[in-house]
């Protein structure tokens, strides 16, 4: 997908540069300590973790959460391919059909292999598919662009008008097409625009950080905006039978989006006050009307319409749930030759199998029961829910400014559903609290977006030379804060 998207060039320097950060010598003494820590703990007695019904199965499964966490908190290896580990790692040592070294275990409940390796399949990550393969279309066909030119083109050319344009544009790009890939077709438009001012103008820098603002709010407003998002409805609807339709999530979510990109929009005009009277904008490619052109602009209407109104509680049910419609779209253009085999290659790959990875570890965590042995040893029934959104939240927005935000997701979901199922069991948590509390991950990692390498588009934005880290920090940090206190306040609201 990001060698369709205008802005590859962007794409491609991001990448290589991360590839050179990581320095392969290092990366393999931290993948060599996460294995002895992980085996440690496997090859710890039993009875060394003080929690009552615990057996060898459940102390594997806390082996591998524990190695996952600091594979990914060290980023030791690719996200991805430390989500692909995960899962080879659990077929031969908790599944059904384990090395024969790892069978036996006496009252052990043993995760079935064919559930481990349907995570690959499951129906969020179908849900995914859905919208990359739209995203694909629409830059085949250059829709993209004739888009992006007739939504800006209503904000004029005052200068606070354009960066209001800019990252509502972008947001709304974002949340149906990958954030990496938004940033870089945005910026394509934005960068000969940014060229032209003076060095070190204000006006650059609140225009450039436009982008990764808009990108990473963006996300928020769809289930496949973002990672995050997946894997927590996914969680929601797969261990705790807890259904979110893709309009509902909308409906509730839209909403906060647009107060978050109006303030980070007000954010920027204080922080970087605008010198220049005009900014002109050229974005340059037209539409070639095809037969392709409009069997995706269908598509991509009954698509979106189906997934926004195919469900109303209490008015009317089409019985197409969001996962069945996203393969609608592969369906449709893959019969009309819209979609390749070529094309196949552009899905990000490595995004699903990070996700992957995140359900695999809720599902050992749930099918050993390891996740009641928790509970019944801590007694989390006894905390305040509150402190325990706060908390999750403040942890989720660290670890996210330093780690994949699917990695970060991927570790805490899991964990903090356990937590929630608990103080439901125990009645000081309501079901809609769950939601609340699982979701609340999903904003806090979409707001964390301090560093350079927090996010793609913080990197990509910053690998223009117009952001200063020092500017892009402060930006994220109240942005950061913001979104979370904001975030929280409106849950309590709509959920």
């Amino acid at each position: 997908m990001f060698k369709n998207f205008r802005g590859h060039n962007l794409v491609k320097s991001y990448q290589k540069d991360k590839l050179k950060k990581r320095f392969k010598g290092l990366g393999y003494m931290k993948a060599v300590i996460a294995a002895i820590v992980a085996i440690i703990i496997a090859l710890l007695p039993t009875a060394a973790f003080g929690i009552e019904g615990l057996n060898a199965v459940q102390q594997r499964v806390i082996a591998i959460f524990v190695f996952a966490a600091i594979m990914w908190l060290t980023e030791a290896i690719p996200s991805w391919c430390m989500s692909v580990l995960i899962i080879v790692i659990m077929l031969c040592t908790i599944s059904s059909a384990p090395l024969a070294c790892f069978k036996g275990v006496e009252g052990a409940i043993y995760v079935p292999y064919k559930s481990i390796m349907a995570c690959f399949a499951d129906p969020t990550i179908l849900l995914f598919i859905g919208g990359f393969v739209l995203a694909i279309a629409l830059t085949k066909t250059g829709i993209d662009v004739v888009l992006a030119k007739k939504l800006l083109s209503p904000f004029g050319n005052k200068p606070a008008n354009v960066l209001f344009g800019f990252i509502v544009v972008t947001a709304i790009f974002s949340a149906f097409v990958s954030n990496t890939a938004t940033a870089a077709m945005m910026l394509a438009f934005l960068t000969p625009v940014l060229r032209a001012m003076p060095e070190g103008s204000k006006d650059r820098t609140a225009l450039a950080l436009a982008i990764p603002l808009g990108a990473n709010i963006g996300g928020i407003a769809t289930p496949i905006g973002t990672p995050p998002n997946t894997i927590v409805l996914g969680y929601l609807s797969e261990v705790l039978g807890v259904s979110i339709s893709f309009g509902e999530w909308m409906i509730k979510m839209v909403p906060f989006v647009l107060i978050l990109l109006v303030a980070g929009w007000m954010l920027l005009r204080v922080m970087f006050p605008f010198q220049q009277k005009e900014i002109n904008l050229k974005i340059e490619g037209e539409l070639h009307v095809t037969h392709q052109t409009w069997i995706v602009i269908a598509t991509f209407a009954v698509t979106i319409f189906l997934w926004c109104f195919g469900k109303i509680d209490g008015v009317y049910d089409l019985g197409l749930n969001t996962n069945i419609v996203a393969l609608i779209p592969v369906a449709a253009f893959a019969v009309t030759g819209v979609l390749t085999k070529h094309d196949l290659e552009e899905i990000n790959w490595s995004v699903l199998w990070m996700v992957a990875g995140g359900f695999a570890l809720g599902v050992a965590l749930n099918t050993t029961e390891l996740s009641k042995v928790l509970v019944a040893s801590i007694p989390f029934g006894q905390w305040s829910p509150l402190l325990v959104m706060i908390i999750s939240g403040i942890v989720c927005f660290g670890f996210s400014n330093f780690i994949s935000h699917s990695a970060a997701a991927s570790l805490l979901v899991p964990v903090l559903g356990v937590v929630a199922g608990a103080m439901v069991g125990a009645g000081t948590l309501t079901e809609g609290g769950v939601s609340t509390m699982l979701i609340g991950v999903a904003i806090a990692s979409s707001v964390s977006m301090i560093l350079p390498i927090s996010t793609p588009p913080n990197a990509i934005a910053h690998s223009t030379g117009f952001i200063k880290q020092s500017e892009m920090m402060q930006v994220g940090i109240i942005m950061g804060i913001v979104g979370i206190a904001i975030g929280y306040a409106w849950m309590f609201l709509v959920f």
